[in-house]
Order: structure tokens, then sequence, then C-alpha cells
């Protein structure tokens, strides 16, 4: 069969890869063109766009790319009409992606499948109509969007498992546990680590990682291990590090993780990432208009949290620190719970178990994969 596949962005490209990946061991006849990244390239196909030429993120440089975001989204209509594949697989992306399935539905009889399904629980609820309208399948990866797609909108979606689970899963397998080791590769102390995950964009670092080094500095028989974002160059997070005793390590978040005893950590896959690993950890998200956004969470966004771990499990599991409460004091106090407190600690790792549970075992792409084509073949 032949597969249309559109990412716009990194995670999109691991994930579409994966996926692309268990197609091909279900349909040895698989033929992939995309508008995707190198990771998928590795997997084979025909690279249209990649991914790197669409993502604008934020309302300015978005409206400074205008002209190139349109020129992109004709090109891509374009193609899928010329190449006449056997379904359309959309990967997230929802501003892009959801423009492209609205114009396959009017304008041709392919098929449209939506793999990790568009957040509109937490924003922009209203795209329901557009996803009921323009969406043939819809595929999850969160166990608490069944409830939200079918309970509330009656729109019967596909619940396959999370991808984060595979990725950690595939980690701890193919990388034993050794400490000793991970202390001398890079050079650290022989004492317990607090791992500070400060985010993949500048404005996220720049807003959150100073706070959060000031609050891990307050526990000097810890040592602070920073998990530098690929993207981010050391000379970034020097303006921000200061005098702060910290150790650096780029490309190596999983392994920190492996080894961390306490995390402070922004909001995102990277909160499942630490439950996953079974690390405690308090979910800081400062922004410079907290109050406003403070506002918005009590009267506007219709989420009771922002971090993963909490909307998968559905109650407080981690401390979230978001906006006007992420200050020093409130973290330091969280951390000081979890390092004193082991009722406290041994509460939290309950909860990463329920959470662990309600996500399912590894396989979400051979999941997706195998429904896809059944329901194909249908």
């Amino acid at each position: 069969m032949k597969y249309y596949l559109i990412v716009g962005e990194a995670s999109g490209d691991l994930h579409a890869s994966h996926l692309m990946a268990a197609l091909k061991a279900e349909d040895p006849q698989a033929d992939f063109r995309f508008f995707g990244g190198d990771l998928m390239a590795a997997v084979g196909g025909t690279m249209v766009k990649h991914y790197k030429e669409l993502a604008y993120m934020g309302f300015i440089p978005v409206l400074l790319h205008l002209r190139t975001i349109f020129a992109n989204m004709k090109r891509c209509k374009g193609d899928i009409v010329s190449w006449q594949p056997d379904v359309v697989i959309l990967v997230d992306y929802p501003g892009f992606n959801l423009d492209i399935a609205k114009f396959v539905h009017a304008k041709t009889q392919i098929p449209v499948y939506y793999y990790i399904s568009p957040k509109i629980w937490a924003w922009k609820e209203y795209r329901i109509k557009n996803i009921k309208r323009d969406v043939d399948e819809l595929f999850s990866i969160l166990p608490f969007e069944v409830e939200f797609f079918e309970g509330k909108h009656q729109y019967p979606i596909h619940y396959v498992g999370n991808p984060t689970v595979d990725e950690v899963v595939a980690y701890q397998k193919a990388h034993p546990k050794n400490k000793d080791q991970f202390i001398a590769e890079n050079q650290l102390e022989e004492k317990p680590v607090i791992a500070l995950l400060a985010g993949s964009r500048k404005q996220e670092i720049k807003d959150n990682l100073p706070d959060m080094l000031k609050a891990a500095s307050a526990f000097p028989d810890y040592q602070l291990v920073l998990a530098g974002a690929p993207a981010i160059a050391p000379e970034y997070y020097k303006k921000y590090v200061g005098e702060s005793k910290v150790k650096i390590i780029f490309d190596q978040t999983y392994r920190l993780l492996q080894h961390a005893d306490v995390a402070l950590v922004t909001s995102g896959t990277a909160t499942l990432e630490t439950a996953l690993f079974r690390v405690p950890q308090v979910v800081c998200y400062y922004t410079p208009i907290g109050k406003v956004v403070s506002f918005l969470r009590r009267h506007i966004l219709t989420v009771k949290f922002i971090s993963l771990v909490n909307l998968i499990a559905d109650r407080e599991v981690v401390k979230e620190l978001v906006a006007d409460t992420m200050t020093v004091k409130n973290m330091q106090n969280e951390l000081k719970n979890i390092i004193e407190n082991e009722a406290y600690r041994n509460e939290m790792l309950l909860g990463y178990e329920y959470v662990a549970e309600r996500l399912g075992p590894a396989g979400a792409p051979c999941h997706a994969a195998r429904e896809m084509l059944r329901l194909l073949k249908k």
C-alpha cells in the first residue's frame, strides 16, 4: 500500500518513523511518501519536504512566514492528489494537518488517519467539528482522550498505547543501569543527583532555569546535573548558569533520569519520561505573565492539570508549580518534602505505577500499524 505521512516537528519525525517501521513489518510492500524528517527518511520512502521548512512557532514567526506556509500547504495538497496514496496519515501538528485533512476529505476519496490526536481537550476544543468531519480514524496515545472524544463528543477513537513507554523500555533494555560508569564518564561527584530538565526551547530555559538552580542549590548533599537540549548551544546555558555549581550533559537525558534521585522538570513529555523512570519530581513552569496564566487556568483552560502524569492519573500525583506559584521557596519546599518525607515520596512512586498501568504495555506503533491495516483492508 501507499502511505502519505505529514509531520511538522522533531517529535513527530520520531513517532512517525516508528510507525513507518511497524507498517513495513506488517506490509512488506509499503511505499512511503512524506513531509517529515531524517528519522523517517532512514526508514525509507520519498521525502517531499523536511519538517524544518514547516516549523514556525509563535505568532510573529508565523506571520512573517505566511507566504511560505501557504506555499507548503499548496505543494502538499497537490502532491497528495498527484500521488494518490491509499491513506494519508497525519501526525500531531494540528495547525497544518487539520487544513490538509479538510482538503483531502473535500476533494478526494482518500481516507485520512490521524496518529497522535490533536490536544483539543486542553485548548481549541471547537476543532472537534473539523475532526469529526474530516478525519476518518483517530489514533490516540493518551488513555484519558478516550473519554473526551467518545464520552463527551461521541466520536470513536483507537487508543493504541503510548510511544514514550516504548522508548523508555527500549532504552532500559539496551542500557543496564551502571551509576559508577555514569559518574566516571561525566566527571560527577559521588553524591545523589538532582536532575534539572529546563525545557528544549530558549525561552523556556531563560524563564525556568535560573530559579530552578537557586532552588536546587539549597541542598548541598546533592549534585545538580542539567540535561542539555540538543538544539541549544552550551554558550546559551552559560548565560543563566552563572556561579551555580551544576554539570551540563548533552544527549543523555534518559541516562540522567536513569541515575537521578529527584528532578525539577518543566511541563511536557519530560514529566512522563521522568515518571516512567520512577524519579520523584516537581513540575515547574514559569512565565513572565504568571498572573494572567493563572487566571486563564482557573477560568478558560478546560483541564485541571498541565503535566501528563497528573492528566493520565486524573489526580495530583506530582506537584505542579506553574506561573505565579513557581517560586524558589515553593520549589525548595517541594524538594525538601520529596527528599525528607519517605511516605510522601512513596505515595508519588505509587502514583507512577498507576500511570504506567493506565498507559499499558509497550508496542504503540505496532498496535497502531495493525489497526490501520485492518481498517484499510476492510
